[in-house]
């Protein structure tokens, strides 16, 4: 099986895990339109070998607790919220056109946010990879 992870937002984590050989096969940050023509493509070139493509991605919707912040980030972070709610409803209706299976993750359930050499020690993918591209990756590492 092949594991896609998306990480939607401005710059949006992809991660492509294959689940027979256990490593990572790209780790890569790219805009929305270019990580749905990934998708796409992984889809026509793994999606009819073995047990074919899923796909797990950071469902923004799913946030049901917030932080306290000042009035200005506040606004900020509601606008960049908004956004990135949108981009996942991009994700959820192209996967549901294209037949593939998906999962939606909520935030809170994945390790984020974790620097690039404590992520080399516990994938033992040791290519540059971005913020974004480590958060996709953690949401389909090991399956």
């Amino acid at each position: 099986m092949i594991w896609i992870g998306i990480d939607p937002g401005k710059n949006t984590g992809f991660a492509v895990w294959d689940g027979g050989a256990k490593c990572f096969i790209e780790i890569s940050t790219l805009a929305i339109h270019e990580a749905l023509q990934k998708v796409a493509f992984m889809i026509t070139r793994f999606g009819h070998k073995g047990n074919g493509v899923a796909v797990v991605f950071e469902d923004a919707r799913k946030r049901t607790w917030y932080g306290k912040n000042t009035a200005e980030k506040d606004r900020a972070k509601l606008q960049g919220a908004g956004s990135v709610k949108r981009d996942c409803s991009i994700w959820e209706d192209a996967l549901t056109d294209w037949g593939v299976t998906f999962h939606k993750s909520a935030p809170k359930n994945g390790i984020t946010k974790m620097d690039a050499d404590y992520f080399k020690r516990l994938t033992g993918y040791t290519k540059r990879t971005s913020e974004h591209g480590r958060d996709a990756a953690m949401l389909v590492f090991g399956r």
